[in-house]
Formats: C-alpha cells, sequence, structure tokens
C-alpha cells in the first residue's frame, strides 16, 4: 500500500494546529470553569467517588449523549464512508448495524451491574469480589488492551485527517490532541466527560444535519436524490462493484459489504470489554440506564449510517467529475483506508468549508471519545491495580491522587505508541476491525460474571486466552490461503477479518460452560452488595465526624429504603431492556436487510428517495434526542444556576434537592448518593445538589 497522497493541503499547517490547540484550550478552560461553578453553586466536592462515578447521578439524557460520544471513535466517521464509497449504500447499513446492536444488548448487562453491585466504582472490581486475583488481572489485561487500541486509533486517524488537510506534522498531532482532554479531566473527572460529550456529539449532530441537507438539496454539484441516483448509476458502468449485485452502488446485495457486517459485529462487540461502558453505566441514575443506552443505541446508530451515506457515497458518485480532489484518478489504497473519503467528499461538494467542517468532526470525535477512554483507564488502574494490589487501605484522598498521576501518564503512553503506529504504517481502520480478534474472546466470561451464577473461575481464567489464540490464529492462516502473503493489507481484508473476529467471538460459547461444567461453582450474586466505594471521608474533610449515632442510622436507613426502591426500578427495567434489544437486534440484522439481500434488489429511483426519507428523519430523530433531552431533563437545575449567577449569591433558605430534574418529593427513583453521602446525611444544605446535571 503505496503512502502516497495525491491532493495538496487545502488549509495551512497554521489551520491545523490552530484547532488543535485552539479548540483544545478552549475545552480545557471552559470544562475548568464548569467544574469550579459546580463546586460553587451545587456543592460538587471533587472526591474519587464524584471523580469515578459523579455519585451515580447522571441522568437519561446525558447518558445517551456519553453512549454515542462513546461509540463514535475516529473509525465511525473515516472507516463508515470508507465502506459507503466502495460498496455503495450496503457499507453504511452493515457498519451501522453491525456496531449499534452491542450497545442495546449492554443495556441488560448495565442494569444487571447497578441492580446486583449498586456501589461497585468499576465493573472488575465485581470481578477480583467473585473470583480472586487471577481471573481479576486476566479480564483487566483485556479491558486495558482495548482501551489502548481504541485510544491509538483515536490519534491515528485524527492525526491522518490533520495531516493530509492541513500538512501538520502527525506525530506532533499525536502528543497535541490529549492536552486539553488531560487538564478538563484533571480538573472535572467522569461529570467532565459526561458534559464535553454532550457539547462534542451536539457538534457532531448539527454539521452530520447540515451535510446531508447541503448534499441531497442544496449542493450545485448533487443537490438531490434523484441526481445521486443518477451519478451512482453513471459510477456503476466506470467501475462496477465486485460482489455487488450488477456491480451497483445501489444494492444491499453486497458479499463484501456482508462481510463488513460481520467484522463490526465482532469489533463492535470489542467495546463491550472496555470498562468505560460499565463506568458510565455505574454513573448513571438508576431510573435513566435504561432509557440512556437504548436512546443511546438508536442515536448511534445514525452517525455512520447518515454520514457514510452522505460523504461516502458522494465521493463514489463524484470521483469522476472534475470536482473531485483526486481528479481524474481514483483514490488510491493508502487514502481509502485513512478514510480520506470524508474529506474529499466534502471537499468536492462544499468546498473548503465543507473540509473544515470534517476536521472539526474528527477533532471533536478524537477528543471526547479520548476523554471517555482517559477516565476508564484511570478507573481501571486505580482501582483494579493501586488499591487492589499496592494500597488495599487507600484513602479517597489517596486514590484521587494516584489517579491525577495516571490521567497524564496514560495520555503520554498512548501517544508514543501512536506514533509507532502511524510510522510502521497502520491505519485506523486496521486497528479498529482488529480490536475484536484480540479481545472479543472476554465478552462471554465478562457477561456471565453478572448474569449465570455457575460460571467458575477456570472458564474466566482459561476460555479467553484460548479464544484469542484461536482467533489469531484463524486470522493469520484465513490470511495466507486466501491472499497467498502474510502482510499488513492481505490482513486488512474482509474474509481474514472475519475468521478471526468470529473465532474469537463464537469460541467462549462453547469454551466456558465446558470449563464450568469440569469445575462448577455456584455463587450467589448477593455478596456482590458488599463491594463498597472508597471512604472519602476518613481524612476528616467531612463534617460526619461529629454526628451522632442516631443521624448514622437515619442516614443507614434511608439508604437502605433508596437501594430497595432502586433495585425494584432496575428489575423492571431489565425485563424491558431484555425485550427491545432482541426486537431491535432482529430489526437491525434480520428483518430490515436480508430480505433486500436476498432477492439482490437493486434500488431504483423512487426507492432511493424513500431510503433517504427514512435516513433524513433517523438523522433528525437522533439529533433532538442527543441534543434537547439533556436540557430539558436539567431545566430546574439550570434555572436556579441561573439565577445564582445572576443574583450573585446563594439563597440562604437552602433550596430543594433536585433529583432527575424534578423537586425530590416528586422524584421516582432516588440514588442513594443523592441524599446520604458516604454513609453520612447531608443536613442543612444550601446548596443544590449537582445530581442534577
Amino acid at each position: 500500500m503505496a503512502d502516497v497522497i495525491q491532493v495538496e493541503p487545502p488549509f495551512s499547517q497554521g489551520v491545523g494546529y490552530g484547532v488543535v490547540v485552539g479548540l483544545g484550550a478552549a475545552f480545557a478552560i471552559g470544562m475548568s470553569m464548569v467544574s469550579l461553578f459546580l463546586s460553587k453553586y451545587f456543592a460538587e466536592k471533587q472526591d474519587s467517588e464524584m471523580f469515578m462515578t459523579a455519585k451515580h447521578s447522571v441522568k437519561t439524557g446525558l447518558t445517551a449523549s456519553a453512549v454515542v460520544s462513546s461509540w463514535t471513535i475516529a473509525a465511525t466517521l473515516l472507516s463508515s464512508t470508507s465502506y459507503g464509497y466502495s460498496y455503495g449504500v450496503s457499507g453504511p447499513f452493515w457498519y451501522s448495524a453491525g456496531a449499534s446492536v452491542q450497545i442495546l444488548l449492554f443495556s441488560v448487562a448495565a442494569i444487571e451491574l447497578k441492580r446486583k453491585a449498586p456501589n461497585a466504582q468499576t465493573f472488575l472490581q465485581i470481578a477480583k469480589h467473585r473470583y480472586g486475583a487471577p481471573a481479576h488481572v486476566v479480564l483487566s489485561c483485556y479491558s486495558l488492551l482495548y482501551q489502548v487500541i481504541t485510544t491509538v486509533s483515536l490519534l491515528v486517524g485524527g492525526s491522518a485527517v490533520f495531516s493530509i488537510l492541513t500538512g501538520v506534522n502527525r506525530d506532533a498531532v499525536c502528543f497535541l490532541f490529549p492536552i486539553g482532554v488531560v487538564i478538563y479531566t484533571l480538573c472535572g473527572g467522569i461529570k467532565a466527560t459526561f458534559l464535553t460529550d454532550w457539547i462534542h456529539t451536539v457538534v457532531i449532530f448539527v454539521i452530520m444535519l447540515m451535510s446531508v441537507f447541503v448534499v441531497y438539496s442544496t449542493s450545485s454539484v448533487i443537490g438531490s436524490s434523484d441526481k445521486m441516483w443518477e451519478l451512482l448509476t453513471e459510477a456503476t458502468n466506470l467501475h462496477p462493484v465486485a460482489g455487488n449485485a450488477e456491480g451497483s452502488y445501489l444494492t444491499m446485495r453486497s458479499i463484501e459489504g456482508g462481510y463488513i457486517g460481520l467484522v463490526f459485529v465482532g469489533a463492535g462487540f470489542a467495546a463491550v470489554v472496555d470498562s468505560q461502558l460499565f463506568q458510565k453505566a455505574i454513573a448513571s441514575d438508576p431510573a435513566g440506564t435504561l432509557g440512556g443506552y437504548l436512546l443511546g443505541g438508536t442515536s448511534w446508530f445514525t452517525i455512520p449510517l447518515v454520514l457514510a451515506t452522505t460523504f461516502g457515497l458522494t465521493a463514489a458518485a463524484t470521483e469522476h467529475l472534475p470536482s473531485f480532489p483526486t481528479y481524474p484518478n481514483r483514490m488510491n489504497s493508502y487514502e481509502v483506508a485513512s478514510g480520506m473519503a470524508m474529506p474529499y467528499a466534502a471537499l468536492s461538494v462544499m468546498g473548503k468549508g465543507g473540509a473544515f467542517a470534517v476536521l472539526l468532526m474528527v477533532f471533536m470525535a478524537v477528543t471526547s471519545a479520548m476523554s471517555s477512554e482517559t477516565v476508564a483507564t484511570t478507573a481501571l488502574l486505580t482501582y483494579n491495580l493501586y488499591q487492589s494490589y499496592i494500597n488495599p487501605k487507600a484513602t479517597g484522598k489517596q486514590l484521587l491522587r494516584f489517579s491525577n498521576i495516571i490521567v497524564p501518564g496514560f495520555a503520554v503512553v498512548a501517544s508514543s505508541i501512536a506514533v509507532g503506529m502511524n510510522h510502521a504504517g497502520f491505519s485506523v481502520s486496521f486497528l479498529i476491525t482488529i480490536s475484536g480478534i484480540l479481545v472479543d474472546s472476554a465478552i462471554v466470561p465478562m457477561a456471565c460474571t453478572i448474569m449465570w451464577s455457575k460460571q467458575s473461575k477456570l472458564a474466566v481464567i482459561a476460555s479467553p486466552v484460548i479464544s484469542s489464540a484461536c482467533a489469531i490464529l484463524a486470522w493469520l492462516l484465513t490470511a495466507r490461503s486466501t491472499e497467498g502473503v502474510i502482510t499488513i493489507a492481505t490482513l486488512s481484508t474482509n474474509l481474514p477479518l472475519v475468521a478471526g473476529n468470529m473465532c474469537s467471538l463464537c469460541a467462549p460459547l462453547v469454551l466456558t460452560p465446558l470449563f464450568t461444567f469440569i469445575r462448577p461453582e455456584n455463587y450467589d450474586f448477593k455478596k456482590f452488595k458488599e463491594v463498597k466505594p472508597a471512604d472519602d471521608y476518613v481524612d476528616g474533610e467531612n463534617d460526619g465526624a461529629h454526628r451522632t449515632l442516631a443521624e448514622f442510622e437515619v442516614a443507614a436507613e434511608a439508604a437502605h429504603t433508596h437501594q430497595e426502591h432502586n433495585e425494584k426500578v432496575l428489575f423492571r427495567a431489565r425485563k424491558w431492556a431484555i425485550y427491545a434489544s432482541i426486537a431491535m437486534t432482529l430489526i437491525y440484522l434480520v428483518l430490515w436487510p436480508i430480505p433486500m439481500y436476498a432477492t439482490s434488489y437493486v434500488f431504483s429511483k423512487g426507492f432511493f428517495k424513500g431510503w433517504m426519507v427514512v435516513v433524513f428523519m433517523w438523522a433528525f430523530f437522533a439529533t433532538g434526542t442527543i441534543t434537547l433531552l439533556p436540557i430539558w431533563e436539567s431545566r430546574y437545575s439550570l434555572a436556579k444556576f441561573a439565577k445564582y449567577i445572576v443574583s450573585g449569591k446563594i439563597s440562604k433558605s437552602g433550596p430543594k434537592v433536585l433529583t432527575m430534574g424534578v423537586p425530590e418529593d416528586d422524584s421516582r427513583s432516588v440514588s442513594a448518593h443523592d441524599t446520604v453521602v458516604g454513609g453520612v446525611p447531608e443536613k442543612n444544605q444550601e446548596k443544590v445538589s449537582s445530581s442534577n446535571l
């Protein structure tokens, strides 16, 4: 694969560095100010519990936006568009469907985790509590490996786009991207991550809507679905797609597109190994977990579907026109693998303004997802390395101090690896598609940890390791047998990736029950409630030491009552999560695509117009959900916040604590952390609880 770019950068290096450094600094300063305001006006204390879990208080809207942001990595924008360019309408759909069902299915596991271990700060804590050190270390290594791969892929993909469009040094960008992320993560912890997730995701959705309207409504190059259909028909005649029905870009009958679906079923499930998804489930309010993950999953489906249907098809449709940047040549393999279909298509129909919008989206995707991975990695190393094996008696202050060391340390390590990957020739598409091969084998043991009481320690240790070895072997041997040689290029082809991902995902389905049968166990899930958060109050910073025994008893009773209520809420939510996730999985993977695949239907002009109507509707639904729902849920807190800012003082009467956006008296689900912090009742509170944001 020749490392050759055919297009001169449309922007100067100053633009590239200005976006990376300038926007990074703006977000760092902005989120630092938000953290100060939360502390001043909302009584938010940045202890280790708040830093890692936001006191389990984040509601549906922010949870949904955080899920979307976590799943929206550089590959979501770049690789999905490349598949739309390469395989036509099937590429965007199979990427979206293959990688979104995991969010829906994960909602069941997220609810079970919150129900059975309400005080856990990471998933891996309960793994250690159930199995002991060896199994805990195995699962921790898989989670850490995925976090490193994902963070490196973010930097590799982001640096490639910025280098090609602005001419900046890729190595420098790899180290500049994390600076702002480190600053606002240190200042705000996971709460800042949730807030920046929302801001970044809103920007991506707004640009997405703008792009689809320009391409299909106002562009002089395309301007309508009918014109797009005509241009794609011309492209089919010029260079038909191998494996597609009639060689058309306008069909779901695509062999390679189907392979992409299978690859991203595997690569998407790899994200479930990432402890940051559990981290956000832990941080969510109990009543908001189900809605947050279901809305997040359906909204995320929109991003690759809409962007790839817009930019991917635009690249395929306009490549033979003079407006396309590489005209009269087609994009080469390096440009396709680097995700350049997206910025090139934007240049073709929207000029430099479109290319700058792509830069902005990539920046948002990289920094937002990296912030999530940074918090998750920090939590993993803090609780599952430092507290578990180095300092078991660590106080909350010591844990927070250690986490503040890990945040910049992880950024430096990830940036260094990304530089090495860039020089070795690895692309963002390669990194994201092999992730499932390496870590999918841990999914079944992790799920069974909270879903199956019989799973044995032997199964958790042996099953993922053996399955990973088999998956890597299947990947390499398939590449060797089909392509004749093992190289980065041959390992990146679809069939070897399918073999590796499916082996890694499916082998534990056999091995886990087998090892459990050899040495069965019977675990009592009630023991998960023994997992307790770190004590942030042992340093004498809280007035709990001066409370009476009676007050402590009241606090304990209140916590117990809230926990019982939340468990009932979560039990009902689990049933709905099972029904909804199964239904949506069948729709995405069977009912919607298979009839069109089986009939080899090639879209008519009218059918393609109807297809685009559905795409537009989905785009509006997702944008409205992610943009407006968090604001609506926090309307009471925002009103109080505005009042305090305008008046310049805090009411002496002590406003009611607000939960789920309504006064506490009307709340149907209140986390124990909303009224009882660290086992100490909050009396005479004169500030508004931060649980509303």
